[in-house]
């Protein structure tokens, strides 16, 4: 077994996920660093979630403005919640406080 099969095995058992969200909807551009870390840290943790890219989906980008407050993206909705213009560890961090993350 190589060693990336081993890594890669070993990190899903030991992710420390409480509770997989019902839904989570990425509000992003394509040429949003920020929002394509989010993109790479979901994927790691293997969560399914949609995006909506509010550079073309206008009705996306005016639900981004209403759950958030302002332009600024990547905002994100969890169930409900919402975050927005966050970097990864300030999603960690919103996942932790509502029962996500250990």
């Amino acid at each position: 077994m190589g060693l990336f099969v081993f890594w890669g095995r070993w990190h899903r058992l030991m992710k420390k996920n409480l509770k997989q969200p019902e839904q989570i909807i990425l509000y992003s551009r394509p040429m949003c660093g920020w929002c394509q870390e989010a993109k790479e840290w979901l994927d790691e943790e293997e969560w399914k979630y949609t995006v909506c890219n509010v550079g073309v989906d206008l009705a996306g980008r005016q639900r981004a403005v209403e759950l958030s407050g302002q332009t600024y993206v990547p905002v994100i909705e969890v169930d409900g919640l919402v975050l927005g213009d966050f970097d990864v560890d300030q999603l960690k961090g919103f996942l932790r406080k509502h029962g996500y993350l250990e």
